[in-house]
């Protein structure tokens, strides 16, 4: 998967916003204002940091040894950094994703989760 491939499929999910609010570099991926995805656009190979349940971040850490690592400047419990250009599965990587933006829409309000529902 490239970083084209890894922005499509986020900016393709419901309620998803794109935006640089650090810098020029980190390309950031937020649902309904919750940050869900983090990419560098400039990193070789491309990663992206995502959130994880955190028992089933240790495994993954454990199973893809150096190309999935704790979320580099991020809490090392729920996210991970994931190498999304190299030899992970892609369905591997949409699965990650989805699981990152799921987890954030299940800590929306009810408020925003509604409105999320109807968008």
């Amino acid at each position: 998967m490239n970083i084209e491939e890894f922005r499509n499929y986020c900016l393709a999910k419901k309620g998803v916003t794109e935006s640089f609010p650090f810098d020029d570099k980190v390309l950031v991926f937020k649902v309904m204002g919750k940050v869900f995805a983090l990419t560098g656009i400039n990193s070789h190979p491309a990663t992206a940091n995502l959130k994880c349940n955190p028992e089933r971040a240790i495994e993954l850490r454990e199973e893809y040894d150096g190309r999935i690592l704790p979320g580099y400047h991020m809490s090392k419990k729920h996210w991970n950094t994931v190498e999304i250009e190299g030899n992970l599965p892609p369905d591997l990587i949409l699965e990650l994703i989805d699981h990152s933006y799921d987890l954030v829409v299940k800590g929306l309000t009810k408020k925003l989760q509604a409105a999320l529902e109807k968008m």
